[in-house]
């Protein structure tokens, strides 16, 4: 497994295990499990995803040192603020089981978010919290908040596929020496991307999927991805991307599908208030 070096100093896996929708039924303790025996070292969960307490089980039942697994999870907005954050972070700490989190980030950039980072920065001064990041920030959130930061963000986790590949707040992140997370790295099982000619020619080539030449592509352009599934093949065959390069010529025939849009626009009138008001982890 190839490791990325953080702006802070610490290491992180290349491809990671995301767990976002794995019901918390003994599914996700089943694929996280699963994905630790195929070779993951990188869990990535959140508050919001219900499922942090099994995560932390399979990590405890895999046998597996827990300084081997990259653990990350990320703070609700319900729990924005200094005194709700430091609160968000000692309950994910229990309910994953652990004395401290490899990285933990802000999962939605709405309300009290410059409070919500003083709480990371204690976190991580005290040994809570490795590495402290954010996600969703668009380049007009970043320069929204980011300036009232005493600390730089490790990552920023974003939508990012070779549809989208976030090319305005790549110019912003990598300035600043801060890496790019991959949430649906493979377009959220898009079968038009999955079909896209170039991408099924270059997969032929090298005897891979799809999937595989995707996270490959987005792996050797520096970014960290969060393939997800619940299929052991799958979760298998998406890992498996670290024998073959592509060369300069395909990484620029998949850079061409850039369309400029993802799904989601975090920038769109009320998309915090909407969040705020459907999601709630606790009462």
């Amino acid at each position: 497994m190839e490791k990325i070096l953080l702006n802070d100093g610490n290491y992180i896996p290349a491809v990671g295990f995301g767990v976002f929708m794995i019901p918390n039924d003994g599914s996700t303790y089943k694929a996280v499990l699963e994905a630790l025996k195929a070779g993951y070292r990188h869990i990535d969960t959140a508050a919001a995803y219900f499922n942090e307490e099994e995560v932390g089980k399979a990590v405890k039942d895999s046998g597996i040192s827990r300084d081997e697994i990259f653990i990350t999870s990320k703070l609700w907005l319900q729990d924005h603020g200094l005194e709700a954050a430091r609160k968000g972070i000692d309950t994910s700490l229990q309910k994953l089981g652990t004395d401290y989190i490899d990285l933990y980030l802000i999962h939605q950039p709405y309300g009290d978010v410059p409070g919500a980072w003083r709480a990371l920065e204690e976190a991580k001064n005290s040994g809570k919290l490795r590495s402290i990041g954010v996600s969703n920030m668009t380049p007009e959130i970043w320069n929204k908040f980011v300036p009232q930061f005493d600390t730089m963000p490790a990552v920023n986790q974003v939508e990012c596929n070779p549809y989208f590949r976030q090319r305005p707040l790549r110019e912003i992140t990598d300035k600043c020496g801060v890496k790019l997370e991959a949430w649906g790295p493979l377009g959220q099982g898009s079968k038009k991307l999955l079909a896209e000619p170039v991408i099924k020619e270059i997969a032929a080539r090298y005897n891979k999927n799809a999937g595989q030449v995707i996270l490959r592509y987005e792996v050797q352009d520096g970014i960290i991805v969060l393939p997800k599934s619940t299929h052991p093949e799958r979760i298998k065959s998406n890992i498996d991307i670290f024998d073959f390069s592509l060369t300069d010529e395909e990484m620029d025939a998949l850079r061409a599908l850039d369309t400029g849009k993802g799904t989601h626009d975090p920038n769109a009138e009320g998309v915090g208030e909407m969040l705020l008001a459907n999601y709630k982890i606790h009462d």
